[in-house]
């Protein structure tokens, strides 16, 4: 009785997460939440008598893609600001250069 309670708070929890991951404008927010509903179904499978299953849920779903995500989050986040100041370089030499045909 007390773990069918407890398995609906969690997936009542991981409706919750899941909403926030959907309509968060912060990215890093919405993969941490996302590891958060993976985090939870882990503990799901552990009260559901599936160590195994909920051991590879928490290292691969939980752990190894949030950190996969927020990686690629940071260099994307690199490459928009490299991006972003060759931009500026190149706008700055145009107008040193009199790049306009008056």
């Amino acid at each position: 009785m007390i773990t069918t309670i407890i398995v609906i708070v969690l997936g009542l929890i991981m409706i919750v997460a899941a909403i926030m991951a959907i309509y968060v404008k912060n990215l890093v927010s919405a993969v941490i939440s996302a590891g958060v509903i993976s985090l939870l179904a882990s503990i799901i499978y552990l009260l559901l008598a599936a160590p195994d299953v909920a051991m590879t849920e928490a290292s691969i779903g939980s752990g190894l893609t949030s950190v996969v995500l927020l990686y690629a989050l940071s260099r994307i986040k690199k490459l928009e600001e490299s991006k972003a100041e060759t931009f500026d370089d190149t706008f700055t030499t145009l107008e040193t250069e009199g790049g306009s045909d008056d």
